[in-house]
């Protein structure tokens, strides 16, 4: 499956975007489906996923209560919402899928087995 993510940009401090990925090549439907996020210098952290059905999320601690994760099975897509961006947020912001059925959803990266390319969000102070 090909993941191409988009609607990184520059947002000051207490802001929102919204993070899309669109996914094609494959079933969509039965991936889980995550965001994860790298920031220069750091390695490659977990923020969100959701499950294959949309039934079960799962967030990073330091996005909780923030960011939202959902997804639309009859467009291939998945979204995160952000809001009340911190400049800690600016990463460049990867989604990612893995086969899900029968799998509970989780946050490791390994796990993961197509990735898209990133798109860059800067929080700015």
């Amino acid at each position: 499956v090909q993941l191409q993510a988009s609607g990184g940009g520059l947002v000051q401090a207490g802001g929102s975007l919204r993070l899309s990925c669109a996914a094609s090549g494959g079933t969509f439907s039965i991936y889980d489906m995550g965001w994860f996020r790298q920031a220069p210098g750091k390695e490659r952290e977990f923020v969100a996923a959701i499950s294959w059905s949309g039934s079960s999320l799962y967030y990073a601690d330091s996005v909780k209560g923030r960011f939202t994760i959902s997804r639309d099975n009859a467009k291939n897509m998945v979204y995160v919402q952000m809001n009340s961006l911190k400049p800690e947020d600016t990463a460049v912001y990867y989604c990612a899928a893995r086969y899900g059925v029968y799998s509970e959803v989780t946050a490791t990266i390994a796990k993961y087995e197509y990735w898209g390319q990133g798109t860059l969000v800067t929080v700015s102070s």
